[in-house]
C-alpha cells in the first residue's frame, strides 16, 4: 500500500522513460534521460537510484533504464493525465496544438484523479490526443496503432498520418500552416537525388498536394498503412 504520493520529479521521470520507448523498442539511457529532462547527468544518476530504491525502475551501472510493473502503472497514469489535459485545452479552450505541451506539464501534477476522470467523461473518453498519441484508459490499457515513421517508407507506400511528434512546436506550426494534420492521406512519390527531400503527396482540407519534406519533418510523422487491429499494451507490460 502506498504510504506517500510520488513527487512531481518522480512522476516526470517515469513519464519520460515510458514516452521514450512508446514508439520504439530501444530503452532509454541515463544520458538520453538527462537530455530529455534538461538536467545534469549527475542529477539523473541520483534520481535513478531513488527510483530503483522505490521499485519503479530496473537499472544496472552503464545499462539502459526500464520501468518495473509499478513504474509502468505510474507512468501510464501520468501519460493519461498529460494527454487528456492537452486534448481538453485544444477542444474546449481553443489552444493550438503547439501550445498545449507546456501547459499540460504544469497542470498534470496539480489536478486530482476525480478531475481527470470527469474531464475524460466530458471529452467522451478520447483514445488519442491532438498529436495522435494514444491516451491510456483508466485501467492502464493502451491502444497502439500499427504505424511507421514516414522517413522509413518506400516509394509507392500509401496510408494516413496517425501520429505527429510534439517535440518541436515550430514544426507543429509549419504543419498547421501547410494543413498537414492527423488522418491526412499520404502517398510516398520518391526521394530527390543525392539524399534529398522525400516527395510525398498529401491529401488534406479537400485537396491533394505534393510536398518536398526534409528528414526532420518525415521523422516526426507516423503513417498507418491500413486498417488493422491495433496493438494493446497493459500496465506492467514492457
Amino acid at each position: 500500500m502506498k504510504t506517500s504520493t510520488p513527487s512531481s520529479s518522480i512522476e516526470d521521470y517515469v513519464k519520460v522513460i515510458y514516452s521514450f520507448t512508446e514508439w520504439q523498442d530501444k530503452p532509454i539511457t541515463s544520458t538520453q534521460l538527462a537530455q530529455r529532462l534538461g538536467v545534469a547527468n549527475s542529477s539523473v544518476s541520483e534520481m535513478v537510484r531513488k527510483l530503483k530504491d522505490q521499485g519503479l525502475v530496473l537499472h544496472k551501472p552503464y545499462s539502459a533504464i526500464t520501468l518495473t510493473q509499478e513504474g509502468m502503472r505510474l507512468a501510464l497514469s501520468m501519460v493519461r493525465r498529460h494527454r487528456l489535459i492537452e486534448t481538453y485545452l485544444v477542444q474546449d479552450l481553443g489552444y493550438s496544438w503547439d501550445e498545449v505541451h507546456d501547459e499540460a506539464e504544469l497542470l498534470e501534477h496539480a489536478v486530482s484523479d476525480t478531475f481527470i476522470e470527469r474531464m475524460a467523461a466530458r471529452l467522451g473518453n478520447p483514445t488519442r490526443d491532438p498529436h495522435g498519441d494514444p491516451i491510456p484508459s483508466a485501467d492502464g490499457t493502451v491502444q497502439m496503432p500499427l504505424a511507421h515513421r514516414m522517413s522509413e517508407l518506400d516509394e509507392g507506400h500509401t496510408g494516413r498520418i496517425t501520429r505527429i511528434s510534439d517535440e518541436n512546436p515550430e514544426l507543429l506550426r509549419y504543419l498547421a500552416a501547410e494543413e498537414i494534420d492527423l488522418d491526412s492521406d499520404v502517398e510516398v512519390m520518391g526521394r530527390k537525388p543525392f539524399g534529398g527531400a522525400l516527395v510525398v503527396r498529401i491529401a488534406s482540407a479537400g485537396r491533394s498536394r505534393d510536398f518536398d519534406l526534409a528528414d526532420e519533418v518525415t521523422s516526426a510523422l507516423w503513417v498507418q498503412s491500413e486498417e488493422v487491429h491495433p496493438g494493446c499494451r497493459m500496465a506492467g507490460s514492457g
